[in-house]
This record gives C-alpha cells, structure tokens and sequence, in this order.
C-alpha cells in the first residue's frame, strides 16, 4: 500500500483534479491525501475573520463568491447529470453550514471548523468525480481517525487503531480517499494539524500502515541541487537522506517541512516527490540511506542579517552566551549561523523585525557590529568529519569569494557559508562547477580529496 498526497495546486482546477483521478486510478487499494483547492483555505480564513469582527455581512458575501467559483467548476468537472446534481446538492449544504456560523459565538473552535471546509469540499467532489468514472473509491473522514492528543501532537496509537478500524469496513473498495491537514482533538473537537498540513497527514498514515511509500505530489520536479535561474545546467536532486532534506529545507528547498516527515522517517517508509505536471519523471525519494562520500545539493538564503558582538567580559567568563541567546528568545529571533572567539561571538538571523531592539540590548554586553544583505549558502551531503579534506574540497571553490562566516561540524550534512549577497551567484556558480562538473567531480572524490582540490584549482588558472 502507498499513501499519496496532493496538494491545492494539484486539485486546483477541474483539469488538474482529472489528471489527479488518472494518476491515482492506476493502483488499487491506495490512500489518497487531498488538499483544499488552491485559494480555498484563504478564502475560508477570511470568512472566518468577518465572523471574529462581527461583520456578517462581510462574510455572507465572501461566502457567495466562494460558491460561484465551485459551482463554476461543477459544470466542467462533471459528465453525469446525477453526479452533477449530487455534487451541487452537497455544495448547496456546505455554504449554507458556513452562513449559519453568523449566529455562533465566534471560538479557535469555530475557526477550525469554518477552515477544515475545504479539504471536504475538495475530497468529495473528487470522489464523486471517481464514482462517475466507475473507481470503487471510499471516501474516508480523516475525523475518524486523525487524533491529537492532549499535548497537541497526533496520537500515533489512536491514529493507528481507528485507520485500520475503517479501512477494514471499507476493505471492498479499490481506492481511499481522505482530508489531509484536519484532525479532532484531545476532546474531539476539530483541530488541524499545523506544521506541514497535509504532507504531514500523509507522514502519519504512512507511518501507521508501514506503507510501501509516501508518495508528496506537487507542481515542481523535486528537490534541485542548486537555484536555476542563477546557475545553468541544475538537475534535480534524485535521492535524499532525511537528514539532507532536512538540511535544504530551512535553505530554500521549500518542498517539504522536516517535521512534517518526522514520523516516516522513524518508521522507516520513504517519501517520494513527485511532479504532477511531469508524472512520468522520477522525482526525488527520501529515506534513511546514506550514501557516502556524495555531495548532494548547493542552496542559498537570501536577505540574512549579521550580528557580531565583541566584549573582553567573554573572556574565561561562563554565562556569557547564555545572556546572548536569551536576547534573541526574548524578542522571538531565531539564530541560523553561529561562531564563536575567545572574546566574541557572530551569529545570523533572518528575521529582522525586531533587531533595533536587540542591539540594544546586546550594547549591554559589549561592542555590536550589524550587516545586512548577506546570504547564506550551504553544501548538502555526507560531510562527516572523519571524511578528510571534505572541507578544504569545497573551500577550494570559494578562493575568490570573501567570507563572512563558515559554519561546519553542527551537523554531519551540511557546511554553510555566510557571504555578501552581491558574491551569491558567483559562489554558487563556482561551487556548481567545482563539486558536480564532470571535469572536476569532486562530489565523489572525497577519498582523493588532495588531488580533486588540485585539480580543480588549476581548471581555474
């Protein structure tokens, strides 16, 4: 069994959810993870909004308008006069549950259930789409088995025990269907699942079934080893391991949140992206292997900000960073980079709502310098340090580029840069060339490190 998940924009319009139905009517006894139709969780969230500010009227009309693009695409989704008939019925019912909610007092409650509308909305009308095409398909409520437990975090055996509870009811059916992103809590009141919606749905049902694979579908080919539109001849990124993917997703690689794949990846299920628009292509699988001495990916981030705080109190004293750190959690910042020197420290941050505030407050502890417009990049792959001359092989490829910061041995995947964002296209071009370039091949030439540098550095003479 597979579990397949497809985002809004997959679903977004009647033509993409019939490439959807062909997609996933090629194998049976599958779960499908669906979305809300692109656009639909915004509008509902404004509806919402009217409602908490008292503005029914506001509400009713965002409500109309939302029905008219449905039934719009009802007219083009459908060929059966019953199934169009049964599908508008059912739309009829669910805009004028979202109208009553002017006469309720406004609640998180209330606002979960007005939100949570567009997963059903978008699984029974492909449901009734596959019915008309003759799939013995069971529409599955993710309320019935999605579970939150009273800390907030989904209760895996629950969720365990009620999927296989209604799957055995409905083990006639060729096909499940089922909402991503929603779920009931401790209480069973609806909830939804915050980080990573519906990709993460898919995670837990994965997890829960041991399934054969976590199929994420989404309208771009994958995971690509570097930014195309500054360097030429990218390809995408064809195997991951969970804790690359994790590493690329904070830099730019906004595919997929790592916590949202957490629980396949402790149950050992791989994840598979793939592209709705290029179906037959490979797309790029996440799992637990790591092969050695393979450089993976090359990414960036753009728009971070430098803080360098300088002070002889650093000097053999305890306590000094915690008083750093406590700053920046104070006016909720998170660091991305951090060095550190006998008497000074570096970080990075890429939230600069609050960083008057915080030089402020760092001028307390000592000598502050802030620069802006850098950037981060980062090289993805196997770096664990007993790799010799790993470092030195993609430094080699930055000899031109001055360098702000290097961050290396937090993490067994990942070294970052921290350069001027002006130098980011030159960097990644030449880290492009150096490490995936067949002359130089030096994502592969760990074991002959001295010889890759070498050679790399005279193709730049």
């Amino acid at each position: 069994m597979k579990v397949l998940k497809f985002g809004g924009t997959s679903v977004g319009t009647p033509a993409r959810m019939k490439n959807v139905c062909q997609l996933i009517a090629k194998e049976k006894k599958n779960i499908v993870v669906l979305s809300a139709m692109s656009g639909t969780t915004n509008s509902l969230i404004e509806i919402s909004n009217y409602f908490e500010k008292n503005n029914p009227e506001a509400a009713h009309i965002a409500i109309d308008q939302l029905r008219k693009k449905y039934n719009a695409h009802v007219t083009t989704l459908y060929e059966s006069a019953e199934i169009t008939e049964k599908t508008i019925k059912f739309l009829d019912e669910e805009f004028t549950y979202l109208h009553t909610f002017a006469g309720v007092e406004y609640s998180e409650t209330v606002y979960r259930t007005i939100v949570a509308q567009g997963e059903i909305i978008s699984t029974n009308m492909l449901a009734n789409y596959l019915q008309e095409k003759g799939v013995n398909v069971a529409l599955i409520s993710a309320l019935d088995f999605m579970r939150l437990a009273e800390n907030g975090e989904p209760d895996q055996n629950y969720i365990r025990t009620h999927l296989l509870e209604v799957l055995e009811k409905n083990n006639d059916c060729d096909l499940y269907l089922t909402q991503g992103f929603i779920a009931c809590d401790a209480s069973g009141k609806i909830a939804n699942l915050q980080r990573g919606g519906s990709d993460y749905t898919a995670s837990l049902i994965g997890a829960a079934l041991k399934a054969d694979e976590i199929q994420i579908w989404t309208d771009i080919d994958g995971m690509h080893n570097n930014d195309p539109r500054l360097v030429e001849g990218t390809v995408a990124v064809r195997h991951l391991n969970f804790e690359e993917a994790a590493e690329l997703a904070y830099f730019g690689a906004k595919i997929l949140h790592p916590t949202c794949i957490q629980p396949a990846r402790y149950a050992g299920v791989p994840v598979r992206l793939l592209n709705t628009m290029a179906p037959t292509a490979k797309g790029t699988i996440i799992d637990n292997e790591l092969i050695p001495h393979v450089i993976k990916s090359i990414a960036a981030k753009d728009d971070i900000t430098a803080v360098k705080i300088v002070s002889s109190r650093m000097l053999l004293a305890t306590g000094f960073l915690r008083k750093v750190f406590e700053i920046f959690e104070t006016f909720n910042t998170s660091i991305d980079m951090v060095t550190t020197s006998e008497v000074g420290v570096s970080l990075s941050i890429d939230n600069k709502m609050h960083l008057t505030q915080i030089v402020e407050e760092l001028k307390k502890y000592g000598t502050v310098v802030v620069e802006e417009n850098m950037c981060i990049i980062c090289v993805v792959g196997d770096l664990r340090w007993m790799n010799v001359g790993c470092e030195s092989c993609i430094t080699a490829a930055l000899h031109d580029i001055p360098i702000r910061m290097i961050s290396f041995g937090g993490s067994d995947h990942n070294i970052s840069f921290l350069v001027r964002e002006e130098d980011k296209k030159e960097a990644l071009q030449a880290l492009s060339y150096h490490l995936f370039s067949p002359k130089c091949d030096g994502s592969k030439a760990f074991e002959k490190s001295k010889s890759c540098k070498q050679s790399c550095l005279k193709s730049k003479l």
